[in-house]
């Protein structure tokens, strides 16, 4: 049960977790295009997807802690230093995502109705891409505490 615990835990993180990282990264410069081509739908349309694929990986990715948890507890490890701040810096990278990264995604996008402009927008976007790589480096850290699991006895 806990091989399989672990590979639906592992399956969720790349399937959920990568299409944020991904569109997240994507949407600042995107964004910036969008803003330089106020006229061209395709760039706005762009923007309006990348945000969708990160709310709605989002939401996805809620399983990846439910099955993290689970496979923790079935190998009896919920109480090791690694898992501790896997979980710690995971609620810390979800906090950044809800927080920070997502609402300054539809600030951008409400600032120009159907596609993004305003003033002040090319500043946000840096903004919004500093977060992003907050979020990003987060979850670099997670994934390295869980391949390399400092003091297990099954660590690298």
């Amino acid at each position: 049960m806990t091989k399989f615990l672990l590979a639906v835990h592992v399956i969720a993180a790349i399937l959920a977790i990568g299409p944020v990282t991904v569109a997240a990264s994507m949407f600042p410069p995107a964004a910036r295009r969008a803003m330089a081509s106020p006229d061209d739908p395709r760039a706005a349309e762009t923007v309006r997807l990348l945000h969708r694929i990160c709310r709605v990986y989002a939401t996805v990715g809620v399983v990846v802690p439910v099955f993290g948890f689970a496979t923790a507890s079935s190998m009896g490890v919920l109480g090791d230093a690694w898992l501790i701040g896997s979980i710690a810096l995971t609620a810390l990278a979800a906090l950044v995502l809800v927080a920070l990264v997502l609402p300054r995604q539809s600030a951008l996008l409400e600032m120009g109705g159907s596609g993004v402009a305003g003033d002040g927008s090319r500043q946000a976007t840096v903004r919004l891409a500093m977060f992003t790589g907050i979020f990003n480096v987060l979850w670099a850290v997670v994934t390295v505490l869980m391949i390399v699991r400092p003091g297990s006895t099954t660590g690298a």
